[in-house]
């Protein structure tokens, strides 16, 4: 695991071309239901024109980790398989997603509810919450309308993210410019920070009722 160095990080903003899907592990100083925790995001091809796309996060409180795996078809990131996982204290929880594309449905399984199992119907386009960050990545770098049909939980429902400026972020001991962009729904609201050329989220914040969440911030990268 290396730290991102100011030279290293150069030659990367210099030489990257335009937005393409491209592997990566991402660790991040984060802090989890207000307690510090240890978080990585990382994208790893698989068979097939396949990707894994994980996020995992575990403090003194527990654990959790999301893994959607998908493929790249036509330019549109489509959602296979999902599975979200937690542990807390003594509890424990998960749930199964599957997308069939040739039915053009999707259904869940494990710890949901009667009425969250599906089936759901898909459209092209369609993606899943773990994929949301991709798709702000891929359309801020074309400067696309960052509005989603997300289809997860037993769910299809839209989200819009708005870029609402740059901040200047202390990546690696490095200033980073970043996008920031931001949804808010309800008592819900999200913040992913998105810098030029670097496949990875920089800062995530996630707050509900006021209260932040889930709050990472990248500290390594390769």
């Amino acid at each position: 695991m290396h730290a991102l160095r100011p030279l290293t990080l150069l030659l990367l903003l210099a030489t990257a071309p335009a937005w393409a899907i491209k592997p990566f592990v991402a660790d991040y100083d984060a802090n989890w239901k207000g307690v510090p925790a240890d978080a990585r995001i990382s994208l790893q091809p698989q068979d097939g024109n396949r990707w894994r796309y994980e996020l995992s996060v575990q403090n003194a409180v527990g654990s959790a980790r999301q893994v959607t795996v998908f493929e790249e078809r036509n330019g549109q990131l489509r959602p296979l398989s999902g599975s979200d996982s937690a542990q807390l204290l003594f509890k424990k929880s998960q749930k199964d997603a599957r997308y069939d594309w040739t039915a053009r449905e999707a259904r869940w399984s494990g710890d949901v509810k009667p009425d969250r199992t599906g089936p759901v119907a898909l459209q092209d386009g369609d993606i899943d919450g773990m994929l949301v960050n991709l798709a702000i990545q891929r359309d801020l770098a074309s400067g696309k309308p960052l509005r989603y049909r997300v289809v997860d939980n037993g769910t299809a429902h839209q989200q819009t993210y708005q870029a609402q400026g740059k901040d200047t972020l202390d990546i690696g001991g490095q200033k980073i410019q970043a996008t920031r962009v931001v949804r808010s729904d309800d008592d819900r609201q999200i913040l992913v920070w998105i810098a030029p050329d670097i496949p990875a989220p920089v800062r995530i914040v996630q707050r509900k009722a006021g209260q932040t969440e889930l709050e990472l911030t990248l500290r390594t990268l390769r």
